[in-house]
């Protein structure tokens, strides 16, 4: 853990909420000892619920890298990441997450974290979201064809 890499990503939720960019979260990826993508929450400016800093910072840094895989790498979050974001570092191979603030302290301030952390807990016919499975067979059936494709990529 690089301390310098955490004031980093903090100062980033400090400077960039305040410009009103977006709530107060910044995140840095980090490659080899030094910073490859920088991210902060760009919600507001960009009208997209998704820019969050860790989004942000993973788009960057697979634009960096020219890979969608950012294996070796690690992200400096201010904040414990949501639910989304959580899954996008999975699905983005990052191999270590260092955080500060708690998810707990995000709700504290009214970010539904917390909140979605337990929706995602619970079966999809008890969530306060409503859901509905319709047309299974006709999406199982695109799945198969796509399975037998030559060369076809699975991440």
């Amino acid at each position: 853990m690089n301390p310098q890499f955490m004031e980093e990503a903090i100062r980033l939720s400090f400077e960039k909420s305040f410009d009103g960019q977006g709530g107060p979260f910044g995140a840095v990826i980090v490659k080899d000892n030094r910073i490859i993508a920088r991210g902060w929450n760009r919600v507001l400016v960009k009208n997209d619920p998704t820019c969050h800093a860790e989004m942000e910072a993973i788009r960057a840094a697979c634009k960096e890298l020219g890979d969608y895989n950012l294996a070796g790498c690690s992200i400096y979050i201010n904040c414990e990441p949501c639910p989304m974001c959580l899954a996008a570092l999975y699905w983005a191979g990052i191999e270590k997450i260092y955080f500060a603030a708690t998810r707990k302290d995000a709700a504290e301030l009214g970010f539904a974290d917390e909140f979605i952390y337990q929706e995602l807990q619970l079966e999809p016919d008890k969530r306060k979201l409503p859901m509905e499975q319709v047309m299974h067979k006709q999406a199982v059936e695109v799945f198969r064809k796509w399975n037998t494709l030559e060369g076809k990529i699975i991440y």
